[in-house]
Formats: C-alpha cells, structure tokens, sequence
C-alpha cells in the first residue's frame, strides 16, 4: 500500500507492521519496577550466546534499538565520585575497574585523593549503577609512568598546583549496553566540569593501553612476506622470545626504538576498514584526540606486556583542535599525530 500511495497513514502501517512483536513486549517490561535492569542484563545474556545461537541477532538488534532510545545523552547524569561516596558505588568501581585493576580499599581511596578526580555517567533508572566511569590524575606535565599514577604512597599533590589532567582509566560498566557510546560525551564532559574547578589546568591528555598491539606484530613476524618487516628487524625482534628479555637492559635498549617505531605504525596504519585495528586508538581518534606520545615500557603489569609490551599512548585532547581533529577522521579517515610520532613511523624502512 505504501508503494503505491506514500502517505504518511500507509507509512504509519508499514512501520507498525513491520516491528518485531517482542518490542512490545520489551516496552512493557520496562515499565515494570527494575524492568529497564532486566533489560540491560537480558541483552548482556543475548550478547553471551550469539556465538552459538546467531539467530538471536535479531533479538539483540531491538534491544539496541530500545535501549539507544532510552540511554541517550540527555537522561544520562555525570556525577563525581568521592571516597565520601556510597559504599555501594564504591564497591561498584573496584568491581567494574578493567584497564587498572585496584588491590583492595587503600588503592581506592588513593585513586580519590585531592589531586585524582573520578567520574561517571548514571541513568534515573538504574541510580547506584554507573554505566561508564573514568579515572583522571591532575599532575605537574604529560606523565608517561602509570605506575606512578597508581603508586599508593605517592605524595599528594595539591590540585591547584596541577597544570595537566590524564586520563588514565575508562570503564563501560554495563555489558548489555554494548555499542551504545557514551565515552565521547563523558570526556568532554569532564574536561568541562575540570576547567570550571580548577583553571590552572590547561592541558588534557589520556595514558591509554594499546590492547591490539602484540596480536597484531605477532602476525606480522608470521607473515614472512611482511613488508614493514626487514631482516634487520626480525633479528632484532628474537629477542622477544626469550620470556626475560625485560630485565635485560641490552635487549631493552636494541627492541625500545624498532617497537616504538613499529607501535606508532600500527596506531596509524594498520587499519580494518579504514578505521585503526586498535580499539582504544578509534575510541580517542573518533572523539578528536591526536595520537602524541609513544611511551615505552611504562605498564610492566602482566596485562600490559601481554598487550602492547609495556608501551602505553598519550593521547591529547587539545580543545582548540578537538573537533577539527574529529572531522578530519570521521569524513576523510585522517588521523591527528604530534612530529615526534610521525617522526618515529618515518624511521621504519619499508621493503
């Protein structure tokens, strides 16, 4: 009917007609007493089994559908949390903490001290639940060590004296609201709320993992046609196969400038789709960050070796280029980097 007459009555008809009856069902759910929890946590069983039950793709795709509707930005609350904080929510950020993983209540509360800030984003509906929380250090400069960031007996730093805010650790919360983004708003948003409290602090950057890193040059060093991969390099990446090569200060000093080197390379030019293999490089490059500094061997955690051989990113968010720099990638794939990180992808000789 709607092709041969495109009313907006016919229109009205085929959406009607055409929307899977389990969304009424959802809808109805929801309004229930802890139905929009149900809901989260119903997806979050849907996600866990598409793997052997790939017809429940549907089911998935309107429960995104509804649950975009309903956690959009402007239900969303940014709060900060403090260690005078409900325990509840406390417990939820130790629970929930996944880059950084915290040893018990004095880590906690150093991570809340004076000169640490943390955030999240709650729903009315779900009160003591963050969907997404970030962890930010104010310091003195562009810190590349986040061991010193988590060291719980560091000094304290008075946040007034602090001219940088790095962001060290982003959590999504909710396994069920997966592919529903709100990182990009809560950032801004932080950098907001930091620059109203404490105008001291004009610089804001991220110490981020780069989570894809090692499976990526893996396959690289499989690949013995790899073209960014020379004799001289694969030499020199053996060393890697001695499990101690960390200790070695000889090993370390020939792999820090060849990983570097090939680290940068696969921030800006190994790519699916056009878009960057690493998953925390498309977060921060989608939201206007520019790629500005290579850290090598500053995660010596088990998860950091085993991820990206201890190299972690500084990733600016400098708010005169944010957008700019969110433009250039979204419409024309071009990704934001400092001199020094193009300098480093220009040493690599490509066969």
């Amino acid at each position: 009917a709607y092709r041969q007459e495109k009313s907006q009555l016919n229109l009205r008809k085929l959406m009607s007609n055409s929307e899977a009856l389990r969304q009424t069902l959802f809808r109805r759910i929801n309004q229930a007493q802890e139905g929009t929890a149900m809901l989260v946590n119903l997806r979050e069983e849907v996600l866990s089994h598409l793997r052997t039950h790939p017809d429940w793709g549907r089911i998935d795709l309107d429960l995104e559908h509804l649950l975009s509707s309903w956690f959009n930005r402007g239900f969303l609350q940014i709060k900060r949390i403090d260690w005078h904080s409900s325990a509840f929510i406390l417990e939820k950020l130790m629970q929930y903490e996944s880059v950084h993983s915290m040893n018990g209540w004095n880590d906690l509360r150093r991570r809340l001290a004076e000169d640490r800030r943390c955030y999240a984003f709650f729903h009315p509906v779900l009160r003591d639940e963050p969907l997404i929380f970030v962890e930010v250090a104010l310091v003195k400069g562009m810190t590349s060590s986040v061991s010193s960031i988590l060291d719980t007996d560091a000094s304290i730093l008075p946040a007034k004296q602090a001219d940088t805010a790095i962001f060290y650790s982003i959590n999504n919360c909710q396994k069920g609201l997966r592919g529903i983004s709100f990182g990009d708003f809560l950032i801004k948003q932080v950098v907001s709320e930091i620059q109203k409290e404490i105008p001291t602090i004009n610089t804001f950057a991220t110490l981020s993992p780069v989570p894809g890193f090692r499976k990526w040059l893996t396959t690289q060093i499989e690949n013995k046609n790899s073209p960014i991969l020379n004799a001289k390099y694969r030499e020199y990446l053996a060393l890697l196969e001695n499990s101690e090569w960390m200790s070695n200060k000889h090993s370390c000093k020939q792999l820090e400038p060849i990983l570097s080197a090939l680290c940068a390379y696969y921030l800006l030019n190994g790519k699916y789709r056009n878009k960057p293999y690493d998953p925390v490089a498309r977060f921060h490059l989608h939201n206007g960050a520019q790629i500005n500094r290579i850290n090598w061997l500053d995660d010596k955690s088990e998860n950091g070796i085993n991820q990206s051989f201890g190299i972690l990113v500084n990733y600016l968010y400098d708010t005169s280029m944010i957008e700019c720099n969110h433009e250039n990638y979204v419409h024309h794939g071009q990704i934001a980097a400092s001199d020094s990180v193009i300098h480093l992808i220009n040493s690599i000789n490509v066969e």
